[in-house]
């Protein structure tokens, strides 16, 4: 039951995250202050914090995708 509701609670976060990211013609991020890009060129301190963030809720997600098959399976 817990990693059912971890699974919703990740899924849900994982879509806040990608729809928060920068694509070609700006995104969500530039609502809260992630596309404010140095003239460097590269990524804002933001948007790597973002995609740190996003790797690991995704991996999350994937970690409880995995336990969950795996009671499944013993559970039958």
């Amino acid at each position: 039951m817990g990693f059912s509701i971890a699974l919703i609670v990740f899924s849900l976060l994982l879509m806040l995250l990608v729809l928060m990211h920068k694509g070609k013609g700006g995104g969500l991020s530039d609502m809260f202050g992630g596309g404010m890009q140095s003239s460097v060129g590269g990524s804002s301190v933001a948007e790597r914090n973002l995609d740190r963030i996003t790797l690991v809720i995704g991996l999350l997600w994937f970690a409880c995708i995995i336990v969950l098959a795996m009671l499944m399976k013993t559970n039958s």
